[in-house]
């Protein structure tokens, strides 16, 4: 079953902005989904870079988000457990929360925002890394969907990139 994922910053297989990355106010894009199936008691959302030199690269882990809840805002904060219930874990710059695309120079790195819907709830703490996550999911996928945005570090960008941002690349 697919549940598709739209976001209002960008379109699917689209740039995703500046203000959603290290370049620029490294928020959470604003996201919106249907078709969640009926069973379904729980939500997670992550998000990868595949084309990171290192390997996927995991940018965001949330989990345990209510299977009612059908969209999330921009700006998420950085918190181990959400007003609703979701928690986040910890992505691969090892911060809970997300953590926006940060490539190095080059061509273009595509991020996939995946949504799995679970037929259980996560009763997991906060903190998990996805390779955690995705062990404790199997066998409990209904449906899933997803968005992929795309970002380039432009060149001015990258050559005046503060330090702080030069350590926090997809390595």
């Amino acid at each position: 079953m697919n549940m598709p994922i739209t976001s209002a910053a960008f379109l699917d297989g689209e740039p995703i902005p500046r203000v959603h990355t290290c370049d620029g106010q490294n928020t959470s894009p604003p996201l919106k989904w249907n078709n969640v199936p009926r069973g379904a008691q729980s939500l997670v959302l992550i998000c990868e870079d595949p084309d990171a030199p290192s390997g996927a690269f995991v940018h965001w882990v949330l989990y345990n988000l209510p299977a009612t809840v059908s969209e999330l805002p921009a700006g998420l904060p950085a918190a181990d457990e959400l007003p609703n219930g979701a928690r986040q874990g910890r992505n691969d710059f090892q911060r809970i929360g997300y953590s926006g695309p940060c490539p190095p120079s080059g061509g273009p790195h595509r991020y996939f925002f995946r949504l799995y819907a679970l037929d259980t709830e996560m009763r997991l703490a906060a903190g998990m890394t996805w390779k955690q996550l995705a062990r404790c999911m199997e066998g409990h996928i209904l449906a899933a969907g997803q968005l992929m945005g795309t970002y380039k570090r432009q060149q001015a960008a990258s050559s005046s990139m503060s330090a702080k941002a030069e350590r926090s690349r997809d390595w």
